[in-house]
């Protein structure tokens, strides 16, 4: 018999890396798995430079072995990036197009965002810069001056 040997309180994944892999690929309409691995690798490893302190840790947690290794292995940035920043480093990483990378970003991120819950993603935001709301598919709510 096997057990858990996580602390209570501590969550499982509630999908495996391959099931990850899927819902980004059906999510991005990606062609095949690889594809939908490479947005997946370089999503969750610029992410995991933006992320930082109990938020990045429950959010490991909560994604597949896998994914959580991609985003940890990372060192968080001094400065974190706006969300179009955050985009826009993807695409010289990766040489890619911004149109394409924001397809990626957000095809990988909602897929972050169903498994994190709407709690701790209302977490992450509060303590990332303006414009991570929208690549999470969620409106970016301002409060007026």
């Amino acid at each position: 018999m096997m057990c858990d040997q996580r602390a209570p309180g501590q969550h499982l994944p509630v999908m495996t890396y391959d099931q990850m892999l899927e819902t980004v690929r059906y999510e991005g309409a990606y062609p095949t798995r690889e594809r939908a691995e490479e947005a997946i690798r370089l999503v969750l490893a610029g992410f995991g430079r933006q992320l930082t302190g109990d938020e990045r840790v429950e959010l490991a947690a909560r994604l597949p072995f896998e994914a959580a290794r991609i985003l940890t292995t990372q060192i968080p940035a001094t400065r974190p990036l706006t969300g179009w920043a955050f985009v826009k480093d993807l695409a010289t990483r990766s040489g890619a197009p911004m149109g394409a990378t924001r397809w990626d970003t957000g095809s990988v991120l909602h897929a972050v965002a169903a498994l994190a819950g709407p709690d701790l993603l209302t977490r992450i935001l509060h303590h990332l810069p303006a414009g991570y709301a929208l690549l999470f598919g969620r409106a970016e709510l301002t409060q007026a001056a």
